[in-house]
């Protein structure tokens, strides 16, 4: 009697799901691992998204729920594209596995029984009823478009549990059974399908011949160590076989692609991530390691080290080179029971040894970069020379060697002047006392180049500001190394440019340079709220700074907002600088300028004295008019600190003590002790009050 194979139709549809799923919007939200609302831009969490260009709508048109993703086409389409692209299928040649994901992820539990379901009437079975679990009869027979042109092939298994001696040969690659459920691999009992002529052929389990299934949706893959025919099929093996992909985390360092499903396993117990295609010589779909080059730092070939392996993994690399994929390569022998990683864990190397191997790779791959920042390294054998204070305020460092020092305020509060002023201290010779403005200057002993470019004026404005210069430091004739340059006449290009080599030249002309002003650095971009521009800028003079050793003064034209600096040339000096001061007129007497400090990288910008200057009619030039009252830097550390308070809660009505902490470092550049100086002051001048409720959590006090 000929033996029949049992065959029942999946009846889950396109049309079915979206009848369930609200037109696909249910899909979405179930695989969105965030609550979004339609027509509202959001980051793709499937990679590295930097900006909310995602979102879900509604097409009338198809009358179905749809996203389109600006940032990586990849991702748009409907809720069948969408998991398609997720779980690294192709959307028309995997349609029946997508379909399948959806139906399983969602547990819509759409009716996939047949309408004429045929008992199996003529197969041989020895299955023992305890114990052991009978598979629904995989006949499985695709009847859309979407399917391969692989032959399918019907097949029935009757599962068992693993026995002791199964399990002691996974175990010696490390594997346990926990892992093998993980990764959906059974012990069969039974294997029963046909072959190329159509015969039914049925195999069974012995002691010394297990066999292992790797199941699928509507396949399995048949792994029998010890027989001779190791590998056999069952359904149809998608083209997009992927083993592992699904156990993969969203994000990761490392991913391996290896040759096999036991090599993938091996990993797994030693705690990294890795996949297999069908074969080694399997084509590898650039749709699926796309989408793992946006989750993974690094993806490695490792093949086994055979010939066929080092064959396939060396056209592989060729292939998939514009992905950056490497490829390390096993210290193996190469023979059969020698040439892959189950067979280098099994000779007792452990994780620390593998690990090893990485590091060789990335030494390899990172030798030049390597020996580039290895310049940069701190040597504590060798300490690098002690930067020298150019400019302080009572003992407080603003303007030292091999940095930024920037002084900003509005128009006509003496930006410029007190710039001269710093400038002028640099003169200083015997006990000529030069008025600094309140600032203690460094004199310029060894005649090192001081430079200052102007932006802004004319030549005859920066001659009479540096004739002011040196009478403030009590000089008739100024010396060779005192430089100054006016910039109008040149494009913004030519600006910078002409001041690096400048530089370059009098730090060998005169052996070092003592100090830079610049007078107006917006002028050296297009716009102060050119991001890209403004960065290189700033990056650019802080290089200079310390390749010469120097301390670079930028003055920077701008009224700041609290103690935030404007645009992106200001946030992006607000960074890089060492010291901030801004420079306002008194709002009680108008004749005089108040200098406040933004920030100082050691210690407390609101506990930097506050000073004055003003002009002197007899003397026809500004002079240091002291520090304001004590009262009056009690009284502006307090509006400064409300106002600080304010906008921080204006965003969120209730902090923790560590929350609120990390707002004020960020928002005013200190560290941790100084910001928490900050709650203890606020908290005793009633600016913030521990909330009631929850007495862990600051809120806004009642002032």
């Amino acid at each position: 009697m000929a033996k029949q194979f049992v065959q029942r139709y999946i009846m889950i549809t396109k049309a079915s799901i979206l009848a369930v799923t609200q037109n696909g919007l249910n899909v979405f939200k179930h695989y969105i691992p965030f609550d979004f609302k339609l027509g509202k831009n959001f980051k793709n969490p499937f990679y590295e998204d930097k900006n909310a260009s995602c979102n879900v709508y509604y097409d009338r048109h198809n009358l179905c729920f749809k996203i389109k993703d600006f940032g990586n086409p990849d991702y748009s389409g409907d809720c069948f594209a969408f998991v398609a692209q997720i779980k690294g299928l192709d959307v028309r040649r995997d349609f029946l596995q997508v379909l399948q994901h959806i139906n399983r992820d969602l547990n819509l539990l759409l009716d996939e029984k047949p309408n004429n379901f045929t008992h199996a009437t003529s197969f041989k079975r020895k299955i023992k009823t305890q114990s052991i679990q009978i598979s629904n009869f995989q006949g499985i027979k695709p009847t859309t478009i979407h399917t391969t042109k692989e032959t399918y092939k019907p097949y029935e298994f009757t599962e068992k549990a693993f026995s002791q001696s199964e399990l002691a040969f996974w175990k010696t690659y490390g594997i346990n059974e926990k892992t093998l459920n993980f990764y959906r691999v059974k012990s069969l009992s039974t294997f029963t399908s046909k072959n190329k002529d159509n015969d039914i052929y049925e195999l069974q389990a012995t002691g010394s011949e297990p066999i292992f299934g790797y199941t699928g949706e509507a396949y399995i893959k048949l792994y029998r160590p010890k027989s001779k025919l190791r590998f056999l099929y069952g359904g149809q093996i998608p083209a997009s076989y992927c083993f592992g992909l699904q156990q993969l985390p969203n994000r990761g360092d490392i991913l391996f692609i290896t040759g096999g499903e036991k090599d993938v396993m091996s990993l797994y117990v030693k705690g990294f991530h890795a996949i297999c295609f069908n074969s080694e010589t399997s084509h590898i779909s650039s749709d699926i390691i796309e989408m793992l080059a946006h989750r993974f730092k690094h993806i490695i070939l490792l093949y086994d080290c055979d010939e066929t392996g080092l064959s396939a993994s060396e056209k592989h690399l060729i292939t998939l080179e514009k992905y950056n994929v490497q490829r390390l390569v096993l210290p193996l022998a190469g023979s059969k029971t020698e040439k892959d990683i189950s067979d280098y864990f099994a000779k007792g190397n452990c994780r620390d040894d593998f690990q090893q191997l990485i590091i060789d790779l990335l030494n390899t791959k990172y030798t030049q970069t390597m020996t580039l920042i290895k310049s940069c390294e701190v040597d504590f054998d060798n300490p690098p020379e002690l930067s020298e204070n150019i400019v302080s305020v009572n003992e407080v460092p603003l303007g030292t060697q091999g940095n930024l020092f920037c002084i900003t305020g509005g128009e006509g509060t003496g930006k410029s002047n007190y710039a001269s002023a710093i400038a002028a201290g640099t003169l200083a010779e015997n006990d000529f006392e030069v008025d600094t403005l309140g600032l203690e200057v460094q004199a310029n002993r060894d005649g090192k180049a001081v430079l200052l470019y102007d932006t802004e004026q004319s030549e005859n404005q920066l001659y009479k500001n540096i004739a002011l210069l040196l009478k403030r430091a009590g000089q008739k004739n100024k010396p060779d190394w005192l430089k100054a340059y006016y910039l109008t006449a040149m494009s913004r290009r030519e600006r910078l440019q002409s001041i690096q080599d400048s530089m370059d030249y009098y730090h060998h002309f005169f052996g070092g340079i003592q100090l830079v002003i610049i007078d107006g650095i917006a002028d050296l971009v297009r716009s102060a709220n050119d991001e890209t521009e403004s960065i290189a800028v700033v990056e650019e003079l802080y290089r200079l700074a310390g390749i010469y050793r120097t301390c670079i003064i930028c003055v920077l034209h701008f009224v700041p907002n609290s103690f935030k600096l404007r645009g992106h040339l200001g946030s992006e000096l607000q960074r890089k600088a060492a010291a901030i001061l801004s420079i306002e007129k008194d709002t009680q007497n108008p004749e005089f300028s108040v200098v406040k400090a933004l920030k100082v990288r050691e210690g407390s910008p609101l506990d930097v004295p506050l000073m004055q200057f003003s002009w002197d009619k007899k003397k026809a030039m500004h002079v240091y008019r002291g520090e304001k009252p004590q009262k009056e830097k009690e009284k502006r550390k307090e509006m400064e600190l409300t106002a600080l308070a304010k906008e921080i809660f204006s965003r969120k009505k209730r902090l923790s003590y560590s929350e609120f902490s990390q707002e004020i470092e960020l928002l005013m550049d200190v560290k941790e002790r100084t910001a928490k100086s900050y709650i203890r002051f606020m908290a005793e001048n009633g600016i913030v009050e521990k909330d009631s409720s929850n007495t862990t959590n600051y809120i806004l006090g009642k002032l």
